[in-house]
């Protein structure tokens, strides 16, 4: 693999500090995952590590400003990463001892780092029986920058890229066998400022999962025939699909 292009990507939930802990047991709860030990300067930065396989979410605590997320994509060379980003449109906002932090051309914010994770973690099994896994991020993209920002991120990836249809507002970039996260590129109906982005989880009983996540806290806000969109304990809003959760594919109806 080219050295700029990232072979894992990490996905971090990042809470303002009257959310984090409430927002960390939530999630721990939601994945089954344990949280590692704390780490950076001042203790903000952990893992949601799963029984087997590597990490792909992480959280870290704000000093300031709302709850969020961003994108870490690892890299080979972050070096030679960083000019290529900024070649295809980003923006160079922080560079740390081991990482950069840059914004799409569209406003969202994700980080380069050093390679390391390979193995991806096995979707959960539930005591009813259902299967989940969150293993999707969706961008949302308001519409003058859509097909910007869709380009942006298919050529930063080195990934396909499949078109919202005439009728249909997502755009899919197809992952790699070996990467645990997806990408799915939304075309909103209304412009806001920036790009902002949810996860997903993909799971086998929707139903059951939904009901699963309003025991921990959750609400449901709404429900569409693939997915229902859920408000966890924080306020911040995600969403269960109907995908599969070993393919991250739209199950046959």
């Amino acid at each position: 693999m080219h050295a700029a292009l990232p072979s894992w990507t990490t996905v971090f939930l990042d809470f303002d500090a009257d959310s984090h802990e409430r927002g960390l047991v939530f999630w721990e709860a939601v994945t089954g995952y344990r949280r590692s030990p704390v780490r950076g300067n001042d203790g903000e930065f952990l893992t949601l590590q799963p029984s087997g396989g590597d990490g792909h979410l992480r959280v870290q605590r704000l000093g300031s400003g709302p709850t969020r997320t961003h994108v870490d994509l690892h890299v080979a060379d972050v070096d030679a990463a960083v000019p290529a980003a900024t070649e295809l449109g980003a923006s160079v906002v922080l560079r740390g001892n081991r990482h950069v932090a840059l914004s799409s051309p569209g406003g969202y914010t994700f980080c380069l780092v050093p390679a390391g994770e390979s193995v991806r973690a096995e979707p959960a099994i539930w005591p009813d029986g259902q299967r989940s896994i969150v293993d999707q991020l969706c961008l949302d993209i308001p519409p003058r920058l859509y097909d910007g920002e869709a380009a942006f991120w298919r050529d930063l990836t080195g990934w396909e890229f499949r078109p919202p249809s005439d009728t249909d507002e997502f755009g899919v970039l197809q992952r790699p066998a070996t990467q645990p996260v997806r990408f799915l590129l939304q075309r909103l109906a209304d412009e806001q400022e920036a790009v902002s982005a949810h996860l997903d989880l993909a799971a086998t009983d929707r139903d059951a999962e939904t009901a699963r996540h309003e025991q921990l806290g959750a609400q449901a806000v709404q429900r569409t025939p693939e997915w229902t969109v859920m408000r966890d304990p924080t306020g911040w809003i995600y969403c269960i699909t109907d995908r599969d959760p070993e393919t991250g594919m739209s199950r046959p109806r």
